[in-house]
């Protein structure tokens, strides 16, 4: 009886495009730091070779090409990359960063920095050529990060949420966090709540000046009728839905409550979500996004 075989050792490889300006530099060094490989602007004709040469220590690789890299066909690029993933030596990931055009041509005027692409014109029209020609790799890539209401903080977050090696053995990290709508939504949250159905403090003149942390406010707004229901049933459904995400093998939870102006409702809220979780046996982080934010009768337009 013959010995069944013995499937090889999977090497992961993680190929990163997008758009210039959108976030590859920040990725690949991100990834370094996390104990990959990486290697930026490899000629893509090359790649099959690259990957087929012995390497004993087998990590982590990541290579990085844009349309600067030479070689750079797409439908050539999305041909070999089809021929490598189904290599059972390879666990390939294809990542490709997205940016709306406005706020690509702000970071080209603010850097000073030519668009490969523009040659002589506007950015903005080399922002849109290369935004055709990359569109093929768009539709087909696996994962697809849009970085236009991100910082660099924020993609280094979700970088490390995605790609960590240690995050499966870490197991879920939860970070409870409250925003003010008038000042954006969150762009990294998996879970958004809005707290703004309950009745505002703000409107409470000697409960103004004051947070969601202070006592005086947790009581106001524990009065409200609405609110035990409420805050029994987002608890609840958290403590169902983590040990879910935990068992799917995701590393990183992030859940935003957020009211109009971030200061009240939203920060007793997490506060006290964060007291049950921890209850629950959880450790989540808290953040408050806007607790240092001025008091303003124009932000808190509502009344309730």
């Amino acid at each position: 009886m013959s010995e069944p075989e013995v499937p090889p050792l999977q090497r992961q490889l993680l190929l990163v495009t997008g758009l210039a300006g959108a976030g590859k530099s920040t990725t690949l060094a991100v990834l370094e730091d996390l104990g990959w490989e990486t290697i930026d602007n490899f000629p893509v004709r090359m790649l099959k070779r690259l990957v087929t040469m012995p390497d004993e220590a087998r990590g982590p690789l990541a290579i990085g090409f844009d349309s600067r890299t030479r070689g750079f066909v797409p439908a050539d690029i999305i041909a070999l990359v089809k021929d490598l993933a189904a290599r059972p030596d390879i666990a390939l990931t294809f990542l490709f960063l997205d940016c709306a055009g406005g706020e690509l041509e702000r970071r080209f005027n603010e850097t000073r920095r030519r668009h490969p692409m523009a040659d002589g014109r506007p950015v903005q029209e080399g922002i849109a050529a290369e935004r055709e020609l990359l569109e093929p790799l768009r539709r087909w890539a696996e994962v697809m990060i849009d970085t236009t209401a991100m910082t660099s903080n924020d993609l280094q977050t979700r970088i490390r949420e995605l790609f960590d090696p240690a995050s499966e053995e870490a197991g879920v990290t939860i970070t409870l966090s409250s925003f003010g709508f008038a000042r954006g939504m969150p762009p990294l949250a998996d879970l958004v709540f809005d707290m703004r159905f309950l009745d505002n403090p703000h409107w409470v003149p000697e409960l103004r000046e004051q947070t969601g942390q202070d006592a005086t406010v947790g009581a106001h707004i524990e009065r409200d009728p609405a609110f035990a229901e409420a805050f029994e049933r987002i608890r609840d459904l958290l403590l169902m839905l983590l040990p879910r995400y935990a068992r799917q093998g995701k590393p990183y939870v992030h859940i935003a409550f957020g009211c109009t102006g971030g200061r009240h409702r939203s920060v007793f809220t997490t506060e006290r979500m964060a007291q049950a979780l921890r209850t629950a046996g959880f450790s989540p982080t808290v953040r408050h996004r806007n607790l240092g934010s001025r008091a303003a009768d124009t932000i808190e337009r509502d009344r309730r």
